[in-house]
């Protein structure tokens, strides 16, 4: 059993030399042998995401219950994928922000030489890009403002994401915010090396990193949840 202390901020080092295993020995019989182990693992990565779901909930409000709900099950669906090995080789996590007024969602991915924290609109249905482009077609300025701000071009570089590559249907290639427009995907990223994840101020920088998301999420929340007049939907 995993007790938890001062040090359930730390990201476990086992946690990720198990991934290394793991990836050598991406086999069901490997992996029941070393089911134990991965128990194990699981339980440590599990107080460090508890550690994450209380730095969100300080600053914002939060629909998943726990790190252990917030945990991908470390079992990959291949019924449709040509990658046929049956195990995750990362710790990977979701957390949901509470309401229908609440958009986006916290994404962390820990994974030996692919680490990284994210968050956004990974695939928004027809009517919500439609929203989303219509709201930058009207004024661009706002999210410029948000895109240009130290805090977000420090952390994240700049907005990620799937792009058509010509112009949107519907919308005029002259728009001031085409470049805007063009995006499929509004996903912000930031990545980590392996180095960064074992050290002590990662759980802080993690923190960091979801709450400098906020002004995002927080326009994109606006522009999706109301309609005339700003009134909520």
């Amino acid at each position: 059993m995993i007790k938890k202390t001062f040090r359930q901020t730390l990201f476990p080092s086992s946690a990720i030399a198990f991934l290394k295993k793991l990836k050598r020995n991406n086999n069901r019989e490997w992996f029941n042998t070393n089911k134990n182990k991965f128990l194990e693992e699981q339980a440590r990565v599990e107080l460090f995401a508890e550690a994450l779901l209380a730095e969100l909930n300080s600053h914002d409000m939060i629909e998943t219950v726990s790190g252990r709900k917030s945990l991908y099950h470390i079992y990959r669906d291949v019924r449709f994928s040509e990658n046929k090995t049956p195990y995750r080789t990362s710790w990977s996590g979701y957390f949901k922000r509470a309401g229908k007024q609440r958009r986006g969602g916290y994404y962390y991915h820990i994974e030996p030489g692919n680490n990284f924290i994210a968050g956004g609109f990974w695939g928004p249905n027809p009517a919500d890009l439609k929203r989303i482009r219509d709201e930058i077609a009207f004024d661009d300025a706002p999210l410029r403002a948000i895109l240009k701000r130290k805090s977000f071009v420090s952390t994240f570089g700049s907005l990620q994401g799937e792009q058509v590559k010509t112009v949107p249907r519907g919308f005029d290639a002259g728009n001031a915010g085409i470049d805007l427009l063009r995006f499929k995907q509004f996903l912000l990223i930031r990545r980590f090396s392996d180095a960064a994840v074992l050290d002590e101020t990662f759980h802080e920088e993690a923190g960091r990193t979801f709450r400098n998301m906020r002004p995002f999420f927080d326009y994109m929340s606006e522009v999706l949840s109301t309609g005339v007049n700003g009134v909520a939907e």
